[in-house]
């Protein structure tokens, strides 16, 4: 929001200089994010007239000017400016003048007699450019013909005014205006608060539009008028002019330039239409399939297409019976714009629903001050006041004849009480407050409020506050107009206990920097993934989907069930830049539907936020080098790496299928606990079907674990050296092809005998077709066995019958028979 400090005087004007009212809106939340004078600091230059201009004798282009500048005597002056002629008042730059630089960090340009193709020249006239004005510089600046020669010109246009431009936060659409702003500074100074005022039309004709508002959801309040008669080609006012300006906007027509007026004053947008480029009545409508329009900027739309997500949305348009004229809330069409030629107008003031306006802009790749406003919400029930306004300016400055206003109300939004706790806003603002203090606020603020038993405010908002919805947008009211600055740096006060690591836990950064030992990389993710990798890589369904409603991009439309989405995505960008072996891991939330979840501290209901650790290793298992082979990395690889990274733990794989992995190499991870095998990830090559869509040359291998599991390792249990040897007994037996090794282990695990203290695999055989030893589905594993009794040296019967124990378990629950 830009505006000059003069125009927000005539509404409101405290007893405080221009850096002190700029101080105060920032403290107040209105952040002045520039302050600066309407023209840089120059010396010496006032108004002057043009007594004579006469050709130079040696220059086509220049003429010699001769100038009362109030100075007592005529000034020659050499001026090349096209429009220098008699009579004519300008500005004029002394000798001795100190003008603005031409660029930014330059030096000031000094004036001093010179002379010009031989013709002495004492001064020179300025353009706009040249006093920091504009970028006007084809011609001198003319001033009113009754601008008194010899005053300051800085004085004369009033350039010292203050321009600020305040940097408003998204919830304070009350303040796109000089009077919400004037509301503000009101509230914050105490100075009295003066309306706008203006005279009040006369009817004089008695048409009327008919205008029949189809969708009140898309427009909740539409008023407008016939005005006939206008004459588009009046000057707008110089004060009109100087003010839109200032505010950061150029003069157009006179019938738009007071539309933008009335805009930057009040607040409420308004369109003007040519009443006879219109065909039939007027529909206030949602787009329908196929309609198009072209705007005001040449710019031709689709009414009807995907937003920045990929869903299909309606633009609000108001239409003829031709077909769309204008985009609702957001731009006039070009078809019915007001021209020099126009004599007649209809003049509309509407509310339109904020949902109705939101995103519309910004999928037509454009943004405009209405839909900056009418997104975020407009006064509905200043509509018609505005209407008024505007009327009242267009006939004073062009003429003509109004008709009544036409002014149905369909939908205006619901302001609901909304209840402040004393006791809550003293905790939150961190201050002490009594009744009073507060009562004096909301009173500053014009809100209308009671209050109850309990020190409890009951404040109903005003038609022009939108943010004003629940008790905190109370508070931060009462925190605003009490004074930021006014509120103490008061220190923190706790009882503060050094808490000591939990022995039965290992930290999350131990697990990250064992990840980093082993050669991976950490890579950091949104948690938000594109809809079409979530569902090929969990197989969710639309209904499992958790939707983002406002993504800041289309690939990050719904949060992700896993962390291999993010992975192989920069899996492929590393790939894409010439990366050959690749390892990522990453740590963080994922997002599933869970309707068992209750809502409590740090949990949502309905939905499951478990923290994982997922990775992926792509490439030859090992650095190129001499002494090994250069050999993709495999599922056993990455097995191998997660075993040292969790160490001390123990866990096994379990064959399994995921919907993300290949259906043959691919494994639930298992964690042994004393209640038994705990399922805790998964681990396995890509999928041929993912890898063909992410277009890789080859499967990662991928690993993904509940991150709590895996960080919780017991208490350490001490056990005293044995004084005694241990012993090792190998077993050697033979199973079918289809048993694993695994289960021959927790075989022999469930009936160990207390003397075992260690059971491994260290050989695999299997026979040639056609041997005797063992069929051809049959296979010989052999494992060895640690046996040791801390109390005595272990006698031979206590081995043997040990290992016949061993072998009876594998008998009787994997049908094996010993080698």
């Amino acid at each position: 929001m830009q505006f000059s400090e003069s125009w927000l005087r005539q509404y409101v004007n405290p007893s405080l200089d221009s850096n002190a009212l700029g101080h105060a809106m920032t403290m107040a939340g209105l952040e002045v994010e520039e302050q600066h004078s309407v023209a840089p600091a120059f010396t010496k230059i006032v108004v002057a007239q043009i007594l004579s201009a006469e050709q130079h004798p040696d220059a086509d282009r220049l003429r010699v000017c001769k100038v009362d500048a109030g100075t007592g005597q005529e000034l020659q002056i050499v001026c090349g400016a096209p429009n220098a002629r008699v009579g004519i008042r300008i500005p004029c730059a002394l000798v001795g003048a100190e003008l603005p630089p031409a660029e930014s960090g330059g030096k000031p340009f000094m004036i001093k007699t010179g002379k010009l193709r031989g013709v002495e020249s004492q001064g020179m006239l300025c353009s706009g450019r040249e006093l920091g004005l504009g970028d006007d510089y084809e011609g001198i600046l003319e001033l009113p013909g009754d601008a008194p020669v010899g005053e300051d010109i800085r004085k004369y246009l009033d350039l010292d005014d203050q321009i600020f431009v305040i940097k408003l936060t998204p919830n304070k659409a009350d303040c796109l205006s000089l009077m919400g702003m004037a509301r503000e500074v009101s509230a914050i100074t105490g100075a009295l608060l003066c309306a706008p005022r203006w005279n009040v039309v006369n009817v004089s004709i008695q048409d009327k539009l008919k205008v029949t508002v189809d969708n009140a959801d898309l427009c909740g309040r539409f008023a407008g008028r016939v005005i006939r008669g206008v004459n588009p080609q009046a000057k707008t006012p110089d004060w009109i002019i100087q003010r839109l300006c200032h505010a950061g906007q150029r003069s157009i027509s006179p019938l738009v330039d007071l539309s933008n007026y009335v805009m930057l004053e009040m607040g409420q947008p308004t369109h003007v239409f040519d009443i006879d480029k219109l065909t039939g009545d007027l529909s206030v409508r949602w787009a329908k399939p196929g309609e198009s329009l072209e705007l005001l900027n040449g710019q031709t739309v689709t009414l009807q297409g995907p937003d920045s997500a990929g869903k299909m949305q309606d633009a609000g348009i108001v239409a003829d019976q031709k077909g769309p004229l204008a985009l609702a809330g957001i731009m006039g069409g070009n078809h019915c714009a007001v021209t020099d030629d126009t004599k007649n107008i209809y003049v509309e003031a509407a509310y339109w629903q904020p949902s109705a306006i939101q995103g519309r802009a910004r999928r037509f790749n454009f943004s405009t001050d209405a839909a900056h406003r009418f997104e975020r919400g407009v006064d509905p029930q200043n509509t018609v006041n505005c209407l008024e306004y505007l009327t009242s300016m267009i006939i004073e400055v062009c003429g003509g004849q109004a008709g009544p206003i036409d002014d149905q109300v369909l939908a205006m939004p619901e302001r609901k009480p909304v209840s402040m706790r004393l006791a809550r806003a003293m905790k939150v603002i961190g201050i002490p407050l009594t009744s009073e203090i507060v009562a004096d606020v909301f009173q500053r603020l014009g809100f209308e409020f009671k209050k109850e038993a309990g020190d409890v405010f009951v404040v109903t908002p005003p038609s022009y506050r939108f943010d004003i919805e629940i008790e905190e947008d109370l508070i931060e009211e009462v925190a605003r107009m009490y004074g930021f600055e006014n509120i103490p740096d008061v220190p923190p006060v706790a009882s503060l206990k050094m808490s000591a690591k939990a022995e039965s836990k290992r930290g999350v950064h131990l697990l990250r920097q064992r990840l980093a030992l082993q050669g991976y990389q950490e890579a950091v993710n949104f948690g938000f993934i594109d809809s079409e990798s979530e569902q090929r890589l969990a197989a969710a369904t639309e209904k499992d989907l958790i939707t983002v409603l406002n993504p800041i991009a289309s690939q990050y439309g719904v949060m992700r069930s896993n962390l291999w989405g993010g992975l192989l995505a920069n899996l492929k960008a590393n790939l894409n830049r010439g990366a050959g072996r690749v390892r990522l891991f990453e740590t963080g939330r994922v997002f599933k539907r869970d309707e068992n979840i209750q809502e409590e501290a740090g949990k949502v209901a309905g939905f499951y936020q478990p923290q994982l650790v997922g990775g992926l290793a792509y490439g030859s298992f090992v650095p190129e080098q001499w002494a090994s082979d250069n050999r993709l990395v495999d599922f056993f690889d990455g097995k191998g790496d997660l075993e040292r990274v969790l160490d001390p733990l123990y866990f096994t794989t379990e064959a399994a299928a995921h919907p993300a992995l290949h259906p043959g190499r691919s494994a639930k991870i298992q964690l042994m606990t004393p209640a038994g095998n705990c399922n805790i990830g998964w681990i396995g090559e890509l999928h041929p079907r993912l890898q063909q869509a992410y277009e890789l040359p080859q499967a990662p291998v991928l690993f993904q674990m509940d991150l709590e599991s895996i960080r919780n390792l017991g208490i350490p249990q001490p056990e005293e050296l044995s004084k005694f040897p241990a012993v090792q007994r190998d077993l050697a037996v033979v199973v079918k092809q289809s048993v694993s090794s695994q289960t021959l282990l927790d075989a022999m695990k469930v009936k160990k005998p207390n003397f075992v203290k260690a059971i491994e695999l260290f050989d695999e055989f299997k026979a040639k077709p056609g041997s005797s030893s063992m069929a051809d589905d049959e296979k010989s594993l052999a494992f060895r066995v640690t046996l040791l009794n801390p109390q005595e040296t272990l006698q031979d019967t206590q081995i043997e019958a040990t290992m016949a124990a061993l072998m009876a378990a594998l008998e009787k629950n994997c049908a094996a028979r010993l080698r």
